[in-house]
C-alpha cells in the first residue's frame, strides 16, 4: 500500500482547512485565508472527514480513491459531511463551534486476493486496515476505526457485508475486497 507522503504537521494545516471550508459554506464571514503553497496539498489523495458534536457522530463522508488535490478533497468532504450527509440534518453555524473534526487520508487501495473467506480474513489486520467490500451493486466501506466496534476479523467482515445489504454469512468468488491504511488527525 502506498501512503501519501505527508509532513509531520499535516494535521495542523488540514484540520483548520476543513473547519474554514465548513464555516464558509455556512455563510460565516471570515477574513480571506492565506493560501498555503505546500506542494503536498496539490497531490491527488483520498480522504474522509468525520464530524462529532456533543460526543455524537454528526456527519462523515469521503472518497476512497484519489480524484483531486488533497486540499480540494478535504474541503469538499468537510462541507459534504457537515451539510450533505443523508444520515444527518445539516450542521448549523452554532453547532460548528462545538464540533470536533477528524480527518483520515487514505493509502492506495490494495486488493485482497483470496479464494475463500478464510483466506480473506487472514489478510485483514485488526486495528490497522480499513476495508472496501464490493459485490455487484453491493458496496460498503469501514475505516480502520471500526475495529474498535468489531475487533474480530470475522465480525468486522460480517458487518461490512451486512452494511452492503448482504447477509453476514454471504461469500462468493466474485467478491472484491480491498484494504487500506490511513493517516489520521483529530481536533483536541
Amino acid at each position: 500500500m502506498t501512503t501519501p507522503s505527508l509532513p509531520a504537521d499535516a494535521g495542523d494545516i488540514l484540520l483548520p482547512l476543513a473547519r474554514l471550508s465548513i464555516a464558509r459554506a455556512l455563510g460565516q464571514s471570515l477574513p480571506p485565508a492565506a493560501d498555503n503553497p505546500a506542494p503536498w496539498l496539490q497531490m491527488r489523495a483520498a480522504s474522509f472527514v468525520t464530524l462529532h458534536h456533543a460526543a455524537q457522530l454528526r456527519g462523515r463522508t469521503g472518497s476512497l480513491e484519489p480524484q483531486r488535490p488533497l486540499r480540494d478533497d478535504i474541503s469538499e468532504n468537510a462541507v459534504r459531511a457537515a451539510l450533505h450527509d443523508p444520515c444527518f440534518s445539516p450542521l448549523t453555524a452554532a453547532e460548528l463551534d462545538g464540533a470536533t473534526i477528524e480527518i483520515a487520508v487514505l493509502s492506495d487501495l490494495e486488493p485482497v486476493a483470496a479464494a475463500n473467506e478464510r483466506a480473506a480474513l487472514a489478510q485483514l489486520r485488526a486495528g490497522i486496515d480499513g476495508a472496501v467490500f464490493r459485490y455487484g451493486h453491493h458496496r460498503s466501506n469501514f475505516l480502520p476505526e471500526m475495529w474498535t466496534q468489531y475487533s474480530d476479523p470475522a465480525e468486522f467482515l460480517a458487518y461490512l457485508k451486512y452494511k452492503s445489504g448482504l447477509p453476514p454469512d454471504f461469500w462468493d468468488a466474485d467478491i472484491e475486497l480491498r484494504r487500506y491504511t490511513v493517516s489520521h488527525w483529530r481536533e483536541a
